[in-house]
């Protein structure tokens, strides 16, 4: 191994990328500020699993809020798409010196977007142990068919 000692010091080299990490940070944030976002927003985005079922069909959406009071969460039905919305309180326990913060608080607002039709006046969710489950009934799509008039084209 070869000896370093002649090359760039250890703490030079985490000076350079303490001032790239400045750098960066003022060139994003000012490309940030410029078109009116923040570089931190506000509350969280819960994760959200989305599944199909065929009999009867139906999508099942499935969101992880652990922590969320059932009297903060609203949902909402726009056509294909699930809006979730609620609030995630604050720790506990304040007042204490934490080590590692995780659990993600605040707002939150998710869009779902379904790939089918559903008839929302059906629709039944229920929420246990920090797990919403929501269940929409797909429209049915008419298996119909029709046969398409051809038209020949006139020649002259």
């Amino acid at each position: 191994m070869a000896n370093l000692q002649g090359s760039m010091s250890e703490r030079d080299l985490f000076a350079n990328f303490e001032r790239m990490r400045r750098e960066m940070d003022e060139l994003f944030g000012d490309v940030f500020e410029r078109t009116g976002l923040s570089r931190r927003r506000a509350g969280f985005s819960p994760a959200v699993d989305v599944a199909y079922t065929s009999d009867p069909p139906r999508a099942i959406v499935t969101a992880e809020l652990a922590g969320v009071d059932i009297s903060e969460l609203e949902l909402e039905i726009q056509g294909r798409k699930l809006i979730l919305a609620g609030h995630r309180g604050p720790p506990p326990v304040e007042g204490d010196v934490y080590q590692q913060v995780e659990i993600e608080r605040g707002q939150f607002r998710r869009v779902v977007e379904l790939g089918a039709d559903v008839r929302a006046d059906e629709a039944k969710a229920r929420y246990e142990d920090g797990i919403l489950r929501v269940e929409l009934p797909l429209e049915r799509a008419e298996g119909r068919s029709r046969p398409v008039p051809l038209e020949r084209a006139d020649r002259e």
